[in-house]
């Protein structure tokens, strides 16, 4: 299991992780640094364990906010299916009448044909 080295607010943090996982390990780290790094900003220096939590909730919240707009297009595009599934059926209707009237219309011609044709 390979051992990366982070940096967290200018900590280095030793992290086991899965083999090839390490590029993707250290960029969450750089976007945990950033969140840590945000919140000194706003509230400045509130040890340690403290600016991981806040890190860590501003994190949290990001990805509550990304689920709840991928369950959001996910209703859109059930939405969008149930009505591309109802115009399809309203264009095979249409379709059908369509036929219906064409082959109507077909017989009407070859009667009047018939028609002219005895007279």
């Amino acid at each position: 299991m390979p051992l990366v080295n982070v940096m967290v607010n200018g900590r280095a943090y030793t992290i086991a992780c899965d083999e090839g996982e390490e590029d993707h390990l250290r960029e969450l780290a750089t976007h945990v640094d950033s969140k840590v790094r945000e919140v000194l900003g706003s509230v400045g220096q509130v040890g340690d364990q403290r600016l991981l939590l806040m890190a860590a909730l501003l994190v949290a919240d990001e990805c509550f906010e990304a689920n709840q707009r991928l369950e959001a297009r996910r209703k859109e595009l059930g939405d969008l299916t149930g009505s591309h599934e109802a115009m399809s059926e309203q264009l095979e209707k249409s379709e059908d009448a369509a036929a219906e009237a064409l082959e109507a219309a077909a017989k009407r011609a070859v009667e009047l044909v018939a028609s002219l044709a005895e007279a």
